[in-house]
Formats: structure tokens, C-alpha cells, sequence
């Protein structure tokens, strides 16, 4: 299982919000790169970068921010925000991303994703943001009435390189993931299913991975803070 390490960017800043609430973040750091770097240094093969900004506004904001990461690491980085059309997809794959996530256009225009999956095989992955089972878009700020486990299925067979499921009310909140969940999501689907949200403390990534089912976990702010050790979480999922 592939632990992705979150740099969640806004106003060009390493922040973390609770439970996606952009009045509640907490800024851990104004320089994402360096951040980025440390990650690398403690021995990540992936980072999950996210553009709250472009989130609600629907397009790229922290550009910049995500420009500087690219130029600085050179482990793979994946990012979800604001890309909601073709011309943003290619613009970001063109600049070196290697994975874009398509969320709330995955529920208002799936027709994109298919057709951006079969353009750019392995490299398309859907974020699916959900509250009690219910995807929500727009930055988690729009709920709607599709349940998460529908949506998934809609792209079974287009070639999506992942699901990122996040449950919102543990996102930041440090209580645990949902692996009931997630594991659901990943038996009802053949697509990787990456966890997101409440990722805690190392026995949260254990059992995850115990699961059997679940392709990679995402942490942010139990790494900001301390509660997981990357290299020694890193080290010990790949012991096991």
C-alpha cells in the first residue's frame, strides 16, 4: 500500500483544513517546496497535492505553489482542484504532473473524465468527496444526491488510474479513517482505491492495508503534527 503524504495548498500556503472547512485552517508552512522536499527526503514515492483556491473557484489558483514543488522533486505528484476541462488537464501533465484529479467534474461532466482517461491512460484518477455516503463537490461546499459507490462504477471501465475517496467528517479531524467505507468502495470496483481522510496514527495505516483491498492511503496534517513518523511508517509498510 502506497502511503501519499498531502500538501493541501492555499493562499500559497502548506494548510490543512477541518473537515473541509476553509475558515478553519491551520497553515503549517508558506513554502510548499520545501515541504515537498522534506517528504521526498524522508522517503515518499508519491505526494498528493491539492489546490483548495482552484477547488472553489473552479480553476487553477495556486499554480505557482504547485509549479515550484514540480521543479523541486522529482517523486511522482498527483493534484486535484479546479480541473474541471481538457485544456487544463494537458495543461498540467504538459508541466510535469503525473497524475491529475478530476472531482467535481467527475459528477457534472463524466463524459470528460472518460474521454481525458482514454487520452492519457494511467494518468486520470477520480476524486470521490463524500458525507454519509453522498459525493460532494465544488470544494465540498455543494452536496449532492449521488452516492459514492454509483459514481465509481460510472468509470469502471474507462481506464481512471484511481478513486480517492475521502470521507469529509474525518478529513482533518483525527479520528480514524472510515475503512468500512473505503473498503467497500474498493470490493464494489475494480479501479485502486486510495484512502483519504482521518488518517490518524500508524495503526490506521495498518489497517488499512490489512484490508487487503486498499491501493494507497493519503495523510496530512498526522504528519504536519507529528503523530506518524513518514520514514518509519514508510519503512514499516513496505517490511510488511
Amino acid at each position: 500500500m502506497i502511503l501519499y503524504p498531502a500538501i493541501d495548498l492555499k493562499d500559497g500556503q502548506c494548510v490543512r483544513l477541518l473537515r473541509g472547512e476553509m475558515s478553519a485552517a491551520t497553515v503549517f508552512g508558506d513554502d510548499p517546496a520545501a515541504q515537498a522536499a522534506k517528504f521526498v527526503a524522508a522517503g515518499c514515492d508519491w505526494l498528493h497535492l491539492v489546490d483548495l483556491n482552484g477547488a472553489f473557484a473552479g480553476s487553477p489558483v495556486n499554480d505557482a505553489a504547485v509549479e515550484a514543488i514540480l521543479a523541486r522533486v522529482k517523486v511522482p505528484c498527483q493534484l486535484g482542484g479546479g480541473i474541471r476541462d481538457m485544456a487544463t488537464i494537458e495543461m498540467w501533465l504538459t508541466k510535469g504532473l503525473a497524475r491529475v484529479i478530476l472531482g467535481t467534474v467527475a459528477v457534472e461532466n463524466p463524459d470528460l473524465v472518460t474521454q481525458a482517461a482514454r487520452a492519457f491512460p494511467g494518468q486520470v484518477a477520480v476524486g470521490i468527496d463524500a458525507r454519509k455516503g453522498f459525493v460532494a463537490t465544488k470544494g465540498w461546499a455543494t452536496e449532492t444526491t449521488v452516492q459514492a459507490t454509483n459514481l465509481a462504477r460510472r468509470f469502471e471501465d474507462c481506464g481512471v488510474a484511481a478513486l480517492i475517496y475521502t470521507d469529509i467528517d474525518r478529513d482533518g479531524a483525527m479520528q480514524g479513517p472510515n475503512i468500512a467505507a473505503t473498503e467497500a468502495l474498493s470490493r464494489a470496483v475494480s479501479i485502486p482505491v486510495i484512502a483519504s481522510g482521518g488518517v490518524s496514527q500508524m495503526s490506521d495505516l495498518l489497517a488499512l492495508r490489512d484490508t487487503g483491498t486498499i491501493a494507497g492511503a493519503i495523510s496530512g496534517r498526522a504528519l504536519y503534527d507529528g503523530a506518524i513518523d513518514l520514514a518509519f511508517a514508510l519503512n514499516a509498510l513496505k517490511q510488511a
